[in-house]
């Protein structure tokens, strides 16, 4: 059978997407409940007790008490898994990024969002992101954080600085301090829990994968644990359970209703019980039983729970849509919807009964009074009362029934927390709105968490060989100051020793240095080890201020006579004689302006032609200068 419906509204609104209500829902589920954890929504207001498949949102925080664990799945395929102690804040959710807070406590993160996404875990004393797959984990402890990576990397950053955590190796750090950098010692039994919780999920092969479109393909695990995939003629591969409970199961039977983000949502108590909930369409075969018809891969759509719902005086009821059977809703969730935020509901006219009600114990059925309590009633009613009585045209509803939550409808169970098992004060004090406006989500990885605008610097590093294990052993972490956040950290964690930079003036800017970046001494060339370059005669590099004034009747040309003030600029007349004229260079240089001068008559002392007049010299093989 099919519905036909009428409504007072352009065919655009039938096709076009709109804002749904509940639709930012579907990106993250309470996949594993240990314990009495806790939850604490915007709608509530207060703590209440977590359930498994309960949907989370901006705004929520989880608790997790001694004794207690969780696990929460993305709709990425990414999970957080939170140890006993642990306090979790959702700030930021869509659909290619998620940032979550650590108030205290133990997360393991495997993330597993497609490339161009990004996951940040923000804790009091830094931010810690992911823009690849990544496998790690963020203890917190009093004074110090550890943050361990044990598959690709992450970036973590602290007022100190920012640095880069590959797999196998933990950093541990303060608020700002800087950072000792250690290897992985040998796995606690928190690590080994997640271990075992990792090839529980994969070690079914993923065989789901090929009957689901892609989207879906994160909750492979619950088909392949819970139920077959068989052949129908109209569907083509479909999917049963294998685990249900007694001879009057149904689906949307075995579980609650809850107030959440203005709507309605289904949470099914069933392990497996998100996806076929939350995507598709049911439908009956009688050797097959109740199977889940998955959408096309242009058709998914998380909803509140895909159901045709009902009211009289005495009962409100729901039954699962059949595939190709329209879904009224508070938004858009695809072409067999209609978006009831956009119509007049009172001019939609449903004409014909839903499929499934045809089949016994199709419909679910409750008390009207006790619907939004913590225990609504289930009644039985008779087959024929169903068809006849409730399920008829007046009794339609387009889209959910407008009852009123009560405080027991925003959570599962409709038990209250004793004080004493409340979150501590400290967790309870947390503001999640005032955190999300402080610590902002940043998906660029060369930017800042902590101080947008601003590039980050280095984190100091502090490395040791000693492997470590979370919880034993404390690193070796110091305060940083401000002036001190640059200098870089020797082994041991002590600052490097710090080259003084001696200030020069302008005048000694010349000055030739060392490769030790030691100023060289004065009148000394600095030349390449593979050089070797011939001595030359020292030359004053006195201070430009200091420099001795030559003046113009003692300038001395090298090896000549001297220059007088009237001779500048020209040329100097040398006579044939004194061309040949050698110099020798003596040992100690005197000044310029002050060179000592060597007369005539003492070259022979000094190396020069030892003969007389028009006499050849025997050892020089020159002739001897004539004698004026």
């Amino acid at each position: 059978m099919k519905i036909l419906n009428t409504v007072m509204l352009s065919v655009v609104l039938l096709i076009a997407p709109a804002y749904a209500f509940s639709s930012n829902y579907g990106y993250i589920r309470a996949s594993l409940i240990e314990g009495d954890v806790q939850i604490n929504t915007p709608e509530a207001g207060d703590w209440g007790f977590a359930s498994i498949n309960m949907p989370l949102a901006e705004g929520d925080q989880v608790w997790v008490p001694q004794g207690g664990r969780a696990e929460l799945q993305l709709n990425s395929g990414t999970y957080i898994r939170l140890d006993e102690n642990t306090a979790l804040q959702i700030l930021s959710m869509d659909k290619d990024s998620s940032q979550f807070y650590l108030s205290q406590g133990y997360a393991y993160i495997f993330y597993d969002a497609p490339g161009g996404s990004v996951i940040q875990v923000d804790t009091p004393d830094a931010s810690t992101r992911s823009f690849n797959r990544a496998i790690f984990r963020i203890d917190m402890w009093d004074r110090y954080t550890d943050v361990s990576v044990y598959k690709g990397y992450v970036e973590t950053e602290n007022q100190a600085g920012t640095t880069r955590i590959n797999a196998g190796s933990m950093v541990s750090f303060g608020q700002n301090t800087n950072g000792e950098v250690a290897p992985l010692g040998p796995p606690d039994e928190w690590e080994r829990w997640n271990e075992e919780m990792n090839d529980r999920i994969y070690e079914g092969g993923d065989r789901s994968s090929r009957y689901l479109p892609a989207g879906l393909r994160p909750y492979s695990y619950d088909f392949d644990n819970n139920g077959r995939w068989v052949h129908v003629a109209e569907y083509g591969y479909v999917w049963t359970p294998t685990v249900v409970i007694g001879l009057s199961w149904s689906p949307y039977r075995h579980g609650r209703w809850i107030w959440r983000g203005g709507d309605y949502i289904w949470v099914a108590f069933e392990p497996w019980g998100w996806a076929p909930y939350h995507y598709g369409r049911w439908s009956y075969i009688v050797n097959i039983g109740w199977f889940w018809v998955p959408p096309v891969a242009s058709e998914v759509y998380w909803g509140p729970g895909y159901v045709g719902w009902v009211r009289t005086n005495d009962y409100v009821a729901w039954v699962p849509l059949a595939p190709g059977e329209i879904y009224y809703g508070r938004g858009y969730y695809g072409r067999h919807s209609v978006n009831i935020t956009n119509v007049n509901i009172n001019q939609v006219n449903i004409t014909n009964v839903y499929k499934n009600v045809q089949i016994n114990n199709g419909a679910t059925i409750v008390d009207r009074s006790t619907f939004a309590t913590g225990s609504p009633k289930i009644v039985n009613v008779h087959e024929t009362e169903v068809r006849k009585d409730i399920f008829t045209k007046r009794n339609f509803r387009a889209g959910p029934h407008d009852i009123k939550p009560t405080r027991q409808s925003y959570f599962t169970s409709d038990k209250s927390i004793p004080q004493v098992k409340l979150p501590p004060q400290r967790v309870r004090n947390v503001q999640v709105r005032e955190l999300k406006q402080s610590r902002r989500l940043i998906k660029e990885p060369e930017k800042s968490v902590l101080n947008p605008g601003i590039k980050p610097e280095t984190l100091p590093l502090n490395t040791v060989t000693t492997p470590r294990t979370r919880g034993k052993g404390k690193p070796s972490i110091q305060p940083v100051k401000p002036e001190e956040k640059r200098k870089p950290l020797m082994p041991e964690g002590r600052p490097a020793p710090q080259v003084e930079r001696k200030q020069v003036k302008p005048e000694e800017k010349r000055k030739p240095v060392v490769p030790e970046r030691i100023p060289a001494p004065r009148g000394e060339r600095q030349f390449k080890p593979s050089e070797n370059r011939p001595a030359v005669p020292e030359r004053n590099t006195a201070p430009r201020e200091k420099k001795i004034q030559v003046r113009p009747a003692e300038r001395v040309t090298p090896g000549g006579p001297v220059v007088s003030p009237s001779d500048r600029g020209r040329k100097q007349q040398v006579q044939p004689e004194e061309k040949r004229k050698p110099v020798v260079p003596e040992s100690n240089t005197a000044p310029r302006g002050k060179r000592k001068q060597v007369k005539p008559d003492k070259k022979g002392k000094s190396g020069a032609p030892e003969c007389g007049p028009g006499e050849k010299d025997e050892k020089n093989h020159e002739k001897c200068p004539q004698k004026k």
